[in-house]
Formats: structure tokens, C-alpha cells, sequence
């Protein structure tokens, strides 16, 4: 993958953990979603077909990924915030439906993510979640 795609993908998570927080506190209808980020924002140089992807996929995915997430988990979910449960979903997506992206991109870019948005230190237990996840959803690749 050249420098752009990576930049793009990384641009098009960003985008997609908005719109995930924004579906997650207003369940906000998933074309609206789509319309709002991809026409409204006109973002330049993202994958929107990676972003449509992303957010088509866990929005639809949501019960399943909960399910793979939970024997991880030290605290139900209603007590993670929306930001790291969004990431946790973005992650726990693209370890479970997206193999040709390597896992440890995957746990990088959610801490990148986390770094960025979240609270202060929790990247280090979005970090520990996903590291358990992709011990046993990635077992072959690690």
C-alpha cells in the first residue's frame, strides 16, 4: 500500500469514528451518515469507499462485534465511553472482516485514534482489548 492509500485510510477512520460516535448517542440514520460525511464535509483525500465501508459494516456488524468484544471487556458497555466504543468497534471490524489489513495496523491506528480523541491514558486499554482480540481472532498472522 503507497504512502496516499495509508494516509486516506487513516483519514477515513478518523471520519468514520465521528459518524460512529454520532450514530451512537443519536442512532442517526446510516444514509444520513453518509450523506453528511461524504457530501456535506467534502473531505479531500480520504477513501470514501473505505468510510462507507467502515461504517456500512459496523453499523450492520454491531451485535457480533459486541459479542467478539465482551469476553475482553472488564465493565459492561455502558460504561465505556462512546469515543472508545466506537474505536473498540472500528478495531474489533477490521480484525474480524478486513484481514488484508495487517493487525497491527489495525491496534495502531485505533491507539492513533485514541490518542486523539479519547481520555487521557485510554489508549492503553483500547490498546490491552484489542491485543486479546487479535490473539484470537488473528492467530495465524501473529
Amino acid at each position: 500500500m503507497n504512502s496516499i492509500s495509508k494516509y486516506s485510510r487513516h483519514r477515513a477512520r478518523k471520519l468514520v469514528l465521528q459518524a460512529l460516535y454520532q450514530w451512537q448517542l443519536a442512532n442517526t440514520d446510516l444514509t444520513e451518515l453518509n450523506d453528511q460525511y461524504i457530501i456535506e464535509m467534502n473531505p479531500k483525500k480520504v477513501d470514501i469507499e473505505y468510510f462507507r465501508i467502515l461504517v456500512h459494516g459496523i453499523t450492520q456488524e454491531a451485535p457480533a462485534l459486541n459479542q467478539l468484544l465482551t469476553p475482553h471487556l472488564d465493565r459492561a458497555f455502558d460504561q465505556i465511553g462512546p469515543i472508545e466504543l466506537a474505536i473498540l468497534r472500528i478495531g474489533t471490524y477490521e480484525l474480524s472482516y478486513r484481514p488484508e489489513v495487517p493487525y497491527r495496523v489495525v491496534i495502531n491506528e485505533a491507539i492513533e485514534l485514541c490518542k486523539t480523541y479519547g481520555p487521557e491514558q485510554s489508549h492503553k486499554y483500547i490498546n490491552s482489548i484489542l491485543d486479546k482480540l487479535a490473539r484470537d481472532i488473528r492467530k495465524m498472522e501473529m
